[in-house]
């Protein structure tokens, strides 16, 4: 087993070269040990996605489970939402099978050892140090088969309210696990008019890369939108827990901008006005936050630190730029990308706005969207550490809770490392396309000297 496999956040990587089914079923039989021993477990949950090597790899990881000794409620085929929203109602911990985002011929596992989000940072290194050891428990553990759907498209009625306006919205799943359910859930909410694209399940992922943040993986969208003058249009990643949006006009609208159209709308509806965001946002959503009289707390990237920061501090809503949009204001917060997209229908059906109307006032910055520049695993920390000794050089102002984002009077600019991948991220923000073109010169001049 590949000790880079262990990311940030979870296990990814190729299939079947660094996971297969020999890894899967020791992952499984080493976090069924794990839960047994650290937290005295004796069930956990498990779904997966529809990725080609998910089903055998969730069989394999579930034969490593129950040879642990642990017990196993299997979900089957389930969006990792939906899979989040299992773990609540069994009160219980578990294993996602999922790449995610990633490209087709990746996998992985999204698990948890917490009731606030996946396992994050040290619980990550601390369970793959347990794992390389390889003294696992033996056992004869129970496994049964149980289903989510009613119970989940329950807490999505039960916590979505339509107004009466009628919405027409393009509907994009990528082919990923979302084409699997929300025709059905959008036949629950009757004033949604939809329409879909790419709305088949299928793991190789044939018509675009099931990423959403990213602008040219939305074009299908775009097109679809203007030639049915749709309201709006939604997408969502491979597994369900990403979500990108189209204007009316057609245009691609980042998550640090969608965030305001729902900051907006509840900051007078609850009691804590503080809103999360991570660090490759734009400061026109910071700006905005402060507008509104309301605090900003900015978090490392990463769905499972914002996430659980998100649930730590009862924060109302907390995103990042990448898409993970986590509204914490109503019922349990699951980290859904298709009930994010029902909160933004909900706020067209109640409003004569339309999107574009929505996002009318927010200061206006340049910006580039995220930039990866390739870096070894290896050598990427070590990148990002010189690049903090320029900063601290030039007496710069900055922070360093995630990489490292330099402040200027009309700019800033960020360099992290990637957690998915042997990439160094970058973004540079600006009033002017001057102080923009400045800025990221100067850095990625750095960057790529140090390389």
């Amino acid at each position: 087993m590949k000790e880079s496999i262990f990311k940030a956040y979870d296990i990814r990587g190729s299939y079947p070269e660094e996971i297969d089914v020999n890894v899967a079923y020791t992952i499984g039989k080493s976090y069924g040990s794990y839960l047994r021993e650290k937290y005295n477990k004796r069930k956990c949950v498990i779904g997966r996605d529809n990725r080609l090597s998910s089903p055998t790899l969730s069989a394999a990881l579930k034969q490593g489970l129950l040879d642990s000794g642990i017990n196993v409620v299997d979900y089957g085929l389930i969006t990792t939402p939906m899979h989040y929203y299992s773990r609540y109602i069994e009160n219980t911990y578990g294993i996602m099978v999922t790449a995610s985002h990633n490209p087709k011929d990746d996998n992985g596992f999204k698990f948890s050892f917490d009731d606030l989000a996946n396992a994050r940072g040290k619980m990550i290194e601390d369970f793959k140090n347990y794992t390389l050891k390889g003294e696992f428990l033996n056992g004869h553990g129970m496994s049964e088969e149980r289903d989510i759907h009613e119970a989940y498209y329950n807490y999505l009625t039960d916590n979505i309210f339509m107004g009466p306006k009628r919405i027409k919205a393009v509907f994009d799943p990528g082919n990923g696990v979302t084409a699997t359910v929300i025709k059905e859930i959008n036949s629950l909410f009757p004033n949604i008019e939809p329409i879909y694209i790419c709305d088949e399940s299928d793991g190789t992922f044939p018509n675009h890369h099931p990423d959403p943040a990213v602008e040219e993986n939305m074009e299908m969208l775009k097109t679809k939108v203007l030639e049915e003058n749709a309201d709006i249009g939604i997408a969502y990643d491979g597994d369900g827990d990403r979500i990108g949006i189209i204007d009316e006009k057609g245009k691609f609208i980042m998550a640090d901008k969608y965030m305001i159209v729902a900051i907006r709308d509840m900051i007078h509806k609850v009691k804590n006005k503080t809103f999360l965001c991570d660090v490759k946002c734009s400061k026109a959503l910071m700006d905005e936050i402060e507008k509104l009289g309301a605090k900003v707390h900015m978090n490392r990237t990463g769905t499972s630190f914002t996430e659980a920061a998100t649930k730590e501090k009862e924060i109302p809503l907390g995103g990042e730029l990448s898409g993970h949009i986590f509204f914490n204001d109503r019922g349990p917060e699951v980290c859904s990308a298709i009930y994010a997209g029902l909160r933004f229908i909900e706020i067209l059906s109640k409003t004569n706005k339309t999107f574009s109307e929505l996002l009318e006032g927010i200061p206006n910055y340049y910006s580039t969207p995220e930039i990866k520049i390739p870096c070894d695993n290896t050598k990427k920390f070590q990148v990002v550490e010189k690049v903090k000794e320029y900063v601290k050089g030039k007496n710069y102002n900055y922070t360093d809770i995630d990489g490292v984002r330099i402040t200027f009077d009309n700019s800033w600019a960020l360099i992290r490392v990637s957690n998915t991948g042997p990439n160094l991220t970058l973004r540079f923000e600006a009033k002017t396309e001057e102080e923009l073109s400045q800025k990221q010169k100067e850095f990625t001049d750095l960057v790529e000297s140090l390389l």
